[in-house]
């Protein structure tokens, strides 16, 4: 290898480091931040969106998949541009919620894309936020290659965030947050937190009364009772 070969290749490798570094500052992470097109092509899980002649290969949940259409429709995918070293590519979702949560589970230790776009598509994003706010590792590790200890360290770690998140399965947690002011579930949950609980778990803590007290309950009855299941 001559000298000047050398030196032009180690410098090459340099400009490939600064670019590498550059694409990770959040404002270029976010500069795509959504898609409308056609359908160009899809695969086992990823997409490719025709804009004005461009394809953009994106990698996708199978749920985000199935809500994109058939090859030649319009369509539209929020995006976020993931990079590393050695490869930037597009991740694709059906809308803000799902990329919400892809952005919180990367935040995980062990979690990677490839993992956050399986329990994304083994679960819906309410279901997800029911799973993180009740602790339920089980439902986590459905997806595939989520195995029992990272689903707990998910829930772990995600449990006090998931109240706040966007996503709502129609379960217990959101049938509670949407109960109207005055009602006895409104006022345990109220109760509930007065004694310290957050938000979202004396929210669940309450629904699970009402499930297991029905809705003929006293509230004295039902704060008792969700009182045991928020501090279980």
């Amino acid at each position: 290898m001559s000298e000047d070969f050398a030196s032009a290749e180690a410098l090459a490798e340099k400009q490939k480091g600064k670019l590498a570094s550059f694409a990770r500052l959040p404002h270029i992470q976010t500069m795509i931040a959504k898609l409308s097109g056609r359908l160009d092509a899809t695969g086992e899980d990823w997409a490719i969106v025709d804009v004005g002649g461009v394809g953009y290969l994106v990698h996708c949940s199978s749920r985000t998949l199935a809500a994109l259409g058939g090859v030649g429709e319009a369509c539209t995918v929020h995006t976020e541009l993931q990079v590393s070293e050695n490869d930037m590519r597009l991740l694709g979702f059906a809308d803000g919620a799902e990329r919400d949560w892809f952005r919180l589970l990367t935040g995980v230790q062990g979690v990677g894309s490839k993992v956050a776009l399986a329990i994304l598509s083994a679960l819906s994003t309410g279901d997800l936020r029911d799973a993180c706010g009740r602790g339920d590792a089980a439902m986590v590790a459905r997806a595939n290659g989520v195995g029992p200890k990272l689903a707990g360290r998910i829930v772990n770690e995600l449990k006090d965030k998931a109240g706040g998140m966007p996503g709502g399965s129609g379960g217990f947690a959101a049938g509670v947050a949407m109960a109207p002011a005055g009602s006895k579930g409104a006022d345990a949950a109220s109760a509930l937190e007065n004694l310290g609980f957050k938000p979202a778990v004396a929210a669940q803590a309450v629904a699970r009364a009402l499930e297991e007290l029905g809705e003929g309950a006293s509230e004295g009855d039902l704060i008792r009772v969700a009182l045991k299941k928020a501090a279980s």
